[in-house]
């Protein structure tokens, strides 16, 4: 049973649009299946990406980091697969060795740590592995530039806390007209916390620098929105942030990621009327989804369940215990149909 907050029943006239990117962040599929596990959807084997088109998913994001587990030749991999499902690919480039989100955005090692050379070679890097995408014939569809940047990237010099805003729109405007330079991907910005309207109303108001970003470069605001973290991370906030997103800077928004658990023992969540099981899950993504599709000028355009498949990894960095799509046996659960609703 799928569970509407009372704030969310909208008319079906509202519910009409559609989202355009029904989607989900599976990069570390190749590193499950490393390990030696498989996904079964009635109980036959099948590639992970072909499950989620057939319950109605059409994008796919890859985290790229500048080494590690998730480097280019692997995300390069694992576009192959995303092409040949026919599923839009979009790429997430982190600009870091490991993980990059609001409380790290380490420089990459060997790269430079002034403001001139990381201009410089984010401009270069990010032209490499464009071309590298369409070389392979994986056109990038969708490029992500930074990851849950709210408080800059490349730290310390593009760190907003220590250098202002400045540094961060030249370094973002370097990679976006890279990116450019040798292709024509659609360009994301993501930030965190997608319901707190303050924090992405400061930010989006001040990137744009004469002479560095603007806001024409930009084409898709993507936002993080986490039930663990933040008790005020509700599906009201959430609807009240975005509706001032849209109506203030007048872009298309997605999710860039979600998810949510189906066991939690030991972790609080947002959302206190939404149950913690497979059903759970489905209601809390139909609640996002009609937020989405409530937006004016139908600028809510996706939504990103993040890493539904990750088995071994199961709490997906939170304090709840489990928050896939999928058993430990690598079985679909009935969450799988997240994506099947006319979005």
């Amino acid at each position: 049973m799928v569970v509407l907050l009372p704030f969310l029943f909208l008319s079906f006239s509202v519910l009409a649009h559609a989202l355009t990117y029904k989607a989900a962040d599976i990069s570390s599929i190749a590193v499950v299946e490393k390990a030696g596990h498989k996904y079964t959807d009635n109980g036959q084997v099948t590639p992970f990406e072909t499950i989620i088109k057939n319950h109605g998913a059409n994008t796919v994001r890859i985290r790229v980091w500048t080494a590690g587990d998730y480097n280019l030749d692997y995300g390069l991999a694992l576009a192959k697969r995303v092409k040949a499902a026919s599923l839009t690919l979009v790429v997430d480039l982190h600009y870091s060795d490991t993980w990059a989100d609001p409380a790290h955005q380490s420089i990459p090692s060997g790269w430079p740590t002034d403001l001139a050379g990381l201009n410089t070679k984010i401009w270069s890097y990010t032209q490499s592995v464009v071309k590298a995408f369409s070389n392979q014939g994986t056109p990038i569809d969708i490029l992500q530039v930074g990851n849950e940047i709210n408080a800059g990237l490349l730290w310390p010099v593009g760190q907003v806390s220590k250098n202002g805003i400045n540094p961060v729109s030249q370094l973002l405007h370097s990679a976006i007209t890279g990116a450019k330079s040798v292709g024509s991907p659609k360009i994301l910005l993501h930030l965190a916390n997608a319901w707190d309207w303050s924090d992405i109303s400061w930010f989006f108001s001040n990137v744009y620098v004469q002479g560095a970003l603007a806001a024409s470069e930009v084409d898709i605001i993507g936002l993080s929105f986490y039930p663990f973290y933040d008790s005020r991370a509700t599906l009201a906030a959430l609807n009240s942030s975005l509706t001032s997103t849209a109506n203030t800077f007048k872009k298309p928004i997605v999710i860039a990621e979600t998810d949510w658990p189906v066991s939690c023992s030991g972790g609080s969540l947002s959302e206190k009327g939404i149950a913690v099981s497979s059903a759970g899950q489905s209601s809390w993504i139909w609640n996002i989804v009609q937020v989405l599709n409530g937006l004016p000028n139908g600028l809510g355009q996706g939504i990103f369940y993040w890493e539904p498949g990750w088995i071994g990894n199961a709490n997906l960095g939170s304090s709840c215990a489990d928050n896939l799509l999928v058993e430990s046996s690598g079985a679909t659960r009935d969450s799988i149909n997240i994506w099947v609703w006319d979005m």
